[in-house]
């Protein structure tokens, strides 16, 4: 079977017989690949004239309710990626681990999408920047969606997790995605693409495919394009210097090679939950997926006087573990991807075997479970120690891209966080420590030189996500040598695709362009108490001012008992004659909060369902027994919630004195029903 790939809405063979992919375990081949004879500039051309005007046309939340839908799809059709799964060498676990955690990516962007961004097509960054005296004058930035295709060049490790994590933010950006999987495995991202073309979710040209070479696409790209790229820091070198990429000024992030190192706390000895806790693992990043993951550990960083403990505990370990075909229920260890790719880690192997000594495994021969050693991409996981560590280049420098890793020797905090940053920049690092002390000055000492740290002791070992398990919800990327690039990490991962723009201008401007309402602009009139107007008659800049509303000593008072809250501020005037703020007793900044709800609630039953929240309260200036309070509140952002029947309506609400002083400031966060409530409750 020859893949095929998903150009301008339609499958597509190449031309020509093409490379040849063979299941892992047994050396059949499965398919071929090749994307020679298609036409990638109408491929880009199709992605963005097509896809991106699809995708623009839908708000944030319209597009994370595809992304919800198309993770229920997904998983609805995951069986049988299962079953392919295991022709790159997984196991049942690894696969969970490429194929629900994908999937997983995909609900998280989902949930991420609707909770955390507005349902409309423009993201607003930050406050409102003053740039003049009077307030007429303003700044805001904003992010919109690139007007290209994101290019997605992904690793043969994880062909599902590895599509899924780079498209899932793309896509809610409003980006469309050409995705490239490296070919070794392609035919399962392959078939979980057609899954994904067959739900009939996505928008025209929201996504394309290319099983095969990308010929000539790099030399159509714009500055509107993304290049994301997962695999070799040397590829991602010369990706990243193509002219095209250097003339247009491409963005380009890329997460590459890395030498990720575990930290055995000086604290942690044999005997302690931390120590097991660490063989654990070690030998859990070693197996699985066959060590092919980028965030493996290469470095297991122990105390010298734990040396010989670790290596016997490890060795131990790494005896329990059953290699073979992955099919073979027993097997715990699978092969590496490729024979391609067995004889690279062997090389790499060699490399590192001249200055570290093998104490486990090795290049010789084994025994896979249900499988041929010859024909299979077999290898022992390998564990080695470097005694010399004041020479060692190699361990530092050399990745073997598969089940090996090297335990290194330490003497004292500063020297174990020295040997991790001379990976000179990972994805990830880990800590086994039971003092909070040691974690913090390890911690700190490897944040500048990696991506990500884990810090595990025994009170969060069973909720631990574990040292290689890159999370939708954080960044994964790191400095140097992993590539300089972020992938995921929430709504940051989504902005990677949009551009940040700062706008200047008068606050009705800025009310326009962000469909946010701006302190200074025009305040309209909403005919009735706007708490009587259901979601979808209120207009951003609906606005209610109240009366007025004395504050007296007796409020004070009331509240105090009623509160608990006896400070002396408010209580003992004497006391707040003394106080350089107030010179006087003052009321309670919750009072003013309470009293003004008084002020602007209007109390029958209508379409405002709950006060769900206060944002950005600030308290500008002491309100004192006898002062007089009245509040203007402004319908200020509205985002419907897709198929709940209500929406979330932020309001803008400031307290004046008499004075027309603002004696605070804040954001009301209500539910508001998309239907009139019937004035007979009955109906």
């Amino acid at each position: 079977m020859q893949l095929q790939s998903y150009c301008e809405g339609r499958w597509m063979s190449g031309t020509g017989q093409g490379a040849l992919l063979r299941d892992a375990s047994t050396g059949e081949v499965i398919a071929s690949a090749t994307s020679e004879g298609l036409d990638f500039a109408a491929m880009l051309t199709h992605a963005r004239t097509v896809g991106g005007t699809n995708l623009r046309r839908l708000t944030f939340h319209e597009r994370a309710a595809i992304l919800k839908a198309l993770a229920k799809h997904l998983n609805e059709k995951k069986d049988e990626l299962y079953r392919l799964s295991y022709a790159t060498g997984a196991t049942k676990s690894d696969s969970w681990i490429d194929i629900d955690g994908g999937i997983g990516t995909l609900f998280v962007y989902a949930s991420k999408g609707m909770k955390e961004l507005p349902d409309s097509h423009v993201y607003v960054d930050g406050a409102v920047e003053q740039l003049a005296k009077s307030g007429g004058f303003l700044g805001q930035h904003i992010y919109v969606s690139l007007e290209g295709a994101a290019i997605h060049i992904n690793a043969f490790n994880f062909p599902v997790w590895g599509m899924l994590e780079k498209l899932a933010p793309a896509f809610l950006a409003g980006v469309p995605v050409i995705v490239k999987p490296a070919s070794a495995t392609a035919y399962l991202t392959e078939l979980a693409f057609r899954r994904i073309i067959e739900s009939g979710l996505l928008p025209e040209g929201a996504a394309q495919l290319i099983c095969g070479g990308v010929g000539d696409l790099f030399e159509h790209l714009t500055c509107q394009d993304v290049i994301a790229f997962t695999g070799s820091a040397s590829t991602a070198r010369k990706l990243r210097m193509h002219p095209r990429v250097l003339e247009q000024a491409v963005r380009f992030t890329a997460e590459t090679d890395s030498l990720n190192s575990c930290i055995l706390a000086p604290d942690a000895r044999a005997g302690t939950p931390e120590f097991d806790l660490f063989v654990r693992e070690v030998v859990r990043e070693m197996t699985v997926k066959a060590g092919q993951k980028c965030t493996a550990i290469r470095k297991a960083i122990v105390p010298a006087g734990q040396s010989a403990a670790v290596i016997e505990a490890l060795r131990a370990a790494l005896a329990k573990v059953v290699i073979g075909d992955p099919r073979e229920e027993t097997v715990r260890m699978g092969p590496v991807a490729s024979l391609a790719q067995r004889r690279e880690v062997l090389e790499q192997l060699a490399r590192l075997e001249r200055e570290a000594e093998v104490v486990y495994g090795g290049s010789g021969k084994i025994s896979p479970a249900g499988a041929d050693a010859e024909r299979g991409a077999f290898l022992a996981p390998t564990l080695l120690h470097c005694r010399d560590i004041a020479s060692a280049r190699a361990v530092h420098e050399v990745e073997a891209f598969g089940p090996v890793s090297t335990v290194v020797p330490y003497e004292g905090l500063g020297q174990a966080i020295e040997l991790a940053r001379r990976g000179a920049g990972s994805l990830v690092g880990s800590v086994f420590c039971a003092d909070e002390s040691i974690a913090a000055q390890l911690v700190l000492g490897l944040a500048p030189f990696h991506g990500r740290i884990l810090v595990v002791n025994r009170h969060c070992a069973k909720e631990s996500t574990g040292h290689g398990s890159p999370l939708p919800h954080l960044v994964h990327g790191g400095p140097g040598r992993a590539g300089g690039g972020e992938e995921m990490g929430g709504i940051r991962g989504v902005l990677h695709y949009m551009q940040r723009t700062a706008v200047q201008g008068t606050p009705d401007v800025l009310t326009a362009v962000t469909g946010r309402w701006v302190s200074g602009s025009h305040e309209l009139d909403p005919g009735v108490h706007p708490f009587r107007k259901p979601f979808g008659a209120l207009r951003i800049g609906d606005t209610f001012r109240s009366g007025e509303r004395d504050v007296t000593l007796e409020d004070i008072e009331r509240f105090a008992a009623l509160s608990g809250d006896h400070f002396y501020a408010h209580m003992d005037e004497a006391a707040a004659r003394r106080n350089p703020i107030f010179g006087g007793r003052v009321a309670h900044g919750y009072f003013l909060i309470s009293a003004a709800a008084g002020l602007f609630v209007d109390p029958p039953l209508g379409p405002v369902l709950a006060n769900y929240g206060i944002d950005g309260l600030r308290f500008t200036q002491p309100v004192k027994p006898d002062d007089r309070i009245r509040v203007r509140l402004t319908c200020k952002e509205k985002s419907l919630r897709i198929g709940q029947g209500y929406g979330e309506v932020r309001w803008d609400a400031q307290i004046t004195n008499q004075s027309g002083e603002t004696v605070a400031q804040y954001d009301v966060l209500t539910m508001v029903s998309e239907h009139e409530m019937p004035d007979n409750p009955s109906k």
